[in-house]
């Protein structure tokens, strides 16, 4: 049987610090939903502009501003939220995957890095969550696969 490459611990690690929160519209639409608020008021109450693109904000306890013991908006949340921890540096290079398991206890070292990429880039297409356009894409989810 293989290992499961990773499963998620709702330790919230992954939700604090200010960072590469991207909402990209189709985003900013499943949240705004997701809040029964529109998309506007979604984006002044929630979001900031840093590099042409739109981050959600953080509050004053330094977490993402929707988390709460969890993730308080877990089924609107944006794409490189339901990525992680497959992101783009963790797939291609394995000290990178070996680093974030320090800081990531979903992460099962015993499965290793070639079914953690296997399972990741798996997991990345049945979602949908792979990305093409840097300009309005986090990063994280660029791929050329």
């Amino acid at each position: 049987m293989t290992e499961k490459a990773f499963e998620c611990r709702m330790c919230g690690h992954c939700c604090q610090g200010e960072g590469g929160i991207v909402m990209t519209a189709h985003d900013r639409a499943r949240l705004a939903d997701h809040l029964g608020i529109g998309e506007d008021e979604l984006v002044r109450r929630y979001s900031a502009e840093r590099g042409g693109k739109l981050h959600l904000i953080t509050g004053e306890d330094g977490y993402c501003v929707f988390f709460r013991d969890g993730c308080s908006v877990h089924p609107g949340r944006p794409a490189i939220c339901r990525a992680w921890p497959y992101f783009r540096g963790n797939l291609i290079d394995e000290i990178s995957w070996e680093m974030i398991q320090e800081y990531c206890p979903g992460v099962n070292p015993a499965a290793g890095h070639a079914e953690f990429v296997r399972q990741g880039k798996q997991y990345l297409r049945d979602e949908e969550l792979l990305r093409y356009d840097p300009d309005v894409s986090p990063n994280a989810l660029i791929s050329d696969d």
